[in-house]
């Protein structure tokens, strides 16, 4: 039977839905941000190469979003959303301290993109439960206050990990480890919640909202022309792990206050979807022309020699994902309904890990190849961004 064929009414409100969505993602953003944070020096000290570091985060971010090609469109077939969150929140929350303890370049490797492909199971499903209740709250508002809550807990999970590495003079391996208590309250809080609103798509029929049944129709036009825009402006967006790698590196900051930097840019982060997703509920899918402008200040300040321009460029690339983990997703809910919207949160997700996968392997090369040639080619990239951002206005008119 279909999970989510039951219609019974939600036992909680909307916003306090998505507050608690939210809490979740919280704690799972200490696991899996306090690990994010180290991966360009955890990957270094263990023998990678600039490229490499690029290549593998990369790759995992590929694989956490191309991945959802498959799992999208598994949760619009078998409407198990609650058992995919689940199931991928609990592959990421394992994958983290085992990283700790790996000790071998080859087996992080294998542990940094497993964590990633833990997000690519429980994703789609995720966005489509956050949309319905969204539908009852604003979309851009409830995608934001969701990210919102969720860059607390990347706030606090790089500064955990600094601590701790501070304290046990760079030993990754409880830095690592420490991250398994709030890795097991995520799964928790999750049968709570699964428990509590079996059944979220009620928020959105409550609405008056039509439901299609799960496959029917194809996907617009328009989310074609968006999922191109943005696979096209991630694919010059560089990974934090290799601005970590130049950081280090170039000795601009020590491996211990890497996480510091990047908490820094999570509070950005917050700041950034909030005022986006306030924006995004007024003006509409314009407010998005920040995105490519955001990428290519990242490039040009970040690959700096000088360690306040680098990490300003830090705090933009905050600001840049704050954007794309909020209001590109209240987008894709607004261009697609209900029945095929995991199909399109995996289809979309399939095109930016493309992009990232590209950003990855972009900027690690040109990186250690040649920085003025990097930032010239970003910001051409992004150029044509914004032309295929003019051209879904079209489409959706």
């Amino acid at each position: 039977m279909n999970a989510d064929a039951d219609r019974s009414p939600a036992r909680m409100s909307p916003w306090r839905f998505v507050v608690w969505f939210g809490t979740v993602s919280l704690l799972a953003d200490v696991v899996y941000e306090g690990a994010r944070s180290i991966t360009g020096p955890l990957l270094a000290s263990l023998g990678a190469s600039a490229l490499l570091v690029g290549v593998v985060t990369g790759a995992g971010e590929a694989a956490a979003l191309g991945l959802r090609l498959v799992s999208g469109p598994l949760a619009d077939r078998t409407g198990r959303f609650w058992g995919l969150a689940i199931g991928g929140y609990a592959l990421t929350v394992v994958s983290v301290p085992l990283l700790g303890v790996a000790g071998v370049l080859w087996a992080a490797c294998v542990l940094v993109i497993a964590e990633r492909v833990g997000k690519a199971v429980r994703s789609p499903a995720k966005d489509t439960l956050l949309s319905h209740a969204a539908a009852a709250t604003g979309r851009g508002r409830g995608f934001a206050v969701h990210e919102a809550l969720d860059q607390i807990g990347a706030l606090v999970g790089p500064l955990l990990v600094a601590g701790v590495l501070a304290l046990t003079g760079d030993d990754y391996g409880p830095a690592l480890g420490v991250l398994a208590l709030p890795g097991l309250a995520v799964l928790l809080v999750l049968w709570w919640l699964r428990a509590r609103v079996p059944s979220p798509r009620e928020y959105e029929r409550e609405t008056g909202a039509a439901a299609p049944e799960p496959g029917a129709g194809r996907l617009p036009r328009a989310f074609w022309t968006y999922a191109a825009f943005t696979a096209v402006t991630t694919s010059g967006f560089a990974p934090f792990g290799v601005l970590s790698y130049h950081l280090v590196q170039r000795h601009l900051l020590t491996a211990a206050w890497v996480p510091v930097l990047y908490a820094a840019a999570m509070a950005v982060d917050a700041v950034a979807a909030l005022a986006t997703g306030w924006l995004y509920d007024r003006i509409g899918p314009r407010v998005l022309v920040a995105l490519p402008v955001l990428t290519a200040a990242v490039a040009a300040l970040a690959f700096t020699g000088t360690a306040p321009v680098a990490a300003a460029g830090a705090l933009v690339w905050g600001a840049a994902m704050g954007i794309q983990e909020s209001t590109l997703r209240a987008t894709v809910a607004d261009l697609v309904p209900a029945g095929r919207r995991a199909t399109a949160y995996g289809l979309f997700a399939g095109a930016v890990g493309a992009g990232s996968l590209v950003g990855g392997a972009l900027t690690g090369g040109l990186y250690g190849y040649s920085i003025p040639l990097l930032v010239t080619v970003v910001v051409a990239v992004q150029v044509l961004a914004v032309a295929l951002l003019a051209a879904l206005r079209t489409t959706r008119h």
